[in-house]
């Protein structure tokens, strides 16, 4: 079905959500326990809550939202979770509790909430007898109204070590134009990859499966290149033996394919 680029004129408000969710895999090789263990204590600090609000942060400012509230926690042993509820229209400053991170609003403001909402965890984990150790961060960006979380799809790809994206896209409900016609979805779009930097694409392998009548879009996304010494923690490959390199390069490409195709590999 031919789209097109013309905008339509709505009526009230746009209550069309859309959805942006992606889990985001870096990986490592750590080859003793005492380097698995700081590869997490070092991705645990890398991620905090806090560097992980300032990401959230700007990710609103790109798709020009407005901060309601934050919530935000590190996790012991690892991992950390940011909570943002976003609005499309501007927040009076005088609901803000402080400047650095708003806090409740009065219910009559949380009850005109344009139900949008940013999401991050974190799960950072090591496996003790294969060496291969793995950073997950889970994200959805859920707007509702003109904004969409498709403006920050580059950058949240290169705010982390992206070895392996998978994201899904879904416009979920309708709006209705001046004459009463309801719309299920507002802009165009074929592809997640419509929306990625062409010098983003060049470093990935892609893959996706849509389903146009229902407005999803799935894309997996997954380095090309395997650079060794860019895997490796705490270790230089040229102080590995050719065999270890190559035994090393073959787990970590097994890893990275059984997360892309989402399904184990037999040795």
């Amino acid at each position: 079905m031919k789209r097109s680029d013309k905008k339509i004129k709505l009526h009230g408000f746009n209550n069309l959500t859309k959805t942006l969710s992606f889990n985001i895999y870096d990986i490592n090789y750590a080859e003793t326990h005492e380097q698995q263990q700081a590869y997490i204590e070092y991705i645990d600090e890398e991620y905090n809550a806090e560097r992980l609000t300032n990401i959230l942060t700007e990710v609103t400012n790109i798709i020009g939202a407005n901060i309601l509230n934050i919530a935000h926690q590190d996790y012991d042993p690892q991992g950390a979770s940011v909570t943002m509820l976003i609005s499309e229209e501007p927040i009076a400053s005088e609901f803000l509790s402080n400047e650095e991170a708003p806090g409740p609003l009065p219910d009559s403001v949380v009850a005109h909430l344009d139900k949008s909402h940013i999401t991050v965890h974190t799960y950072p984990e090591s496996h003790p007898v294969n060496g291969i150790s793995t950073f997950r961060a889970d994200i959805d960006v859920s707007t509702c109204g003109r904004i969409s979380p498709l403006q920050a799809l580059n950058y949240l790809i290169h705010s982390f070590d992206s070895d392996i994206v998978i994201m899904d896209y879904r416009v979920r409900g309708f709006t209705r134009d001046v004459r009463g016609r309801k719309h299920y979805i507002d802009h165009k779009i074929d592809s997640i990859q419509n929306f990625i930097a062409r010098d983003t694409k060049e470093l990935y392998q892609m893959i996706d499966v849509n389903v146009y009548q229902e407005n999803l879009f799935h894309t997996k996304m997954m380095l090309k290149d395997v650079e060794l010494d860019e895997y490796l923690f705490n270790i230089n490959a040229d102080d590995l033996k050719p065999s270890v390199q190559k035994k090393i390069r073959k787990q970590l490409e097994k890893e990275m394919l059984e997360m892309f195709y989402g399904r184990n590999i037999s040795k």
